[in-house]
């Protein structure tokens, strides 16, 4: 590949859209585009995207009068733009959750609890439940329907009997013996 020394009169004829110079353009930066992101992007599609949104937000800038200030910057120019579709790539991946290129890292991920962490959460469970023998029937009641079982509120309270605001209350008083008892107990 040759270098290319970019003038006032190239950014010209690119504005007036000059066919012989658009395609030029095109096939030296493809080139140079797709070396850039070749070690960057394992997929063609993905490269072959931030390739084509790189040239669109190239011609619509060069489209406005102040889009390009120095036609010999016109390499950096286009550098610099596909940098930024790359990361907008990069934080469009990220956002879905897929990988950028065809590869899945996360199928190699054991994610099974570790043994060590399961006699954690067993130990920790059976003191919840040694917590709960310990509360009276009502708040055991109370904290199995609201928190456990995330029952409808005004139904618990026309089944109790009791308004929504006193629901409140008891379940307040409910979770506050729990602590003591679960905090006693570790």
């Amino acid at each position: 590949m040759e270098f290319f020394a970019f003038d006032a009169d190239y950014v010209l004829k690119l504005r007036a859209g000059d066919s012989r110079t658009q395609q030029h353009f095109v096939e030296y930066f493809s080139a140079l585009i797709q070396l850039k992101l070749r070690s960057r992007l394992n997929s063609p599609e993905a490269i072959e995207d931030v390739r084509q949104e790189t040239f669109a937000r190239v011609f619509r800038m060069l489209q406005k009068e102040d889009g390009l200030r120095q036609a010999e910057r016109l390499g950096s120019f286009v550098n610099s733009v596909c940098n930024h579709v790359l990361q907008e790539q990069y934080r469009a991946q990220t956002k879905s959750g897929t990988p950028l290129d065809e590869t899945d890292e996360g199928l190699y991920v054991d994610r099974r609890p570790s043994p060590l962490s399961q006699l954690e959460a067993e130990d920790r469970a059976r003191q919840v439940r040694l917590s709960l023998s310990k509360l009276s029937q009502r708040d055991r009641t109370l904290l199995r329907a609201v928190l456990l079982e995330e029952q409808d509120k005004d139904l618990l309270c026309a089944r109790m009997g009791i308004s929504r605001d006193y629901l409140r209350v008891l379940v307040h008083r409910a979770k506050q013996s729990f602590r003591a008892t679960y905090g006693a107990r570790n």
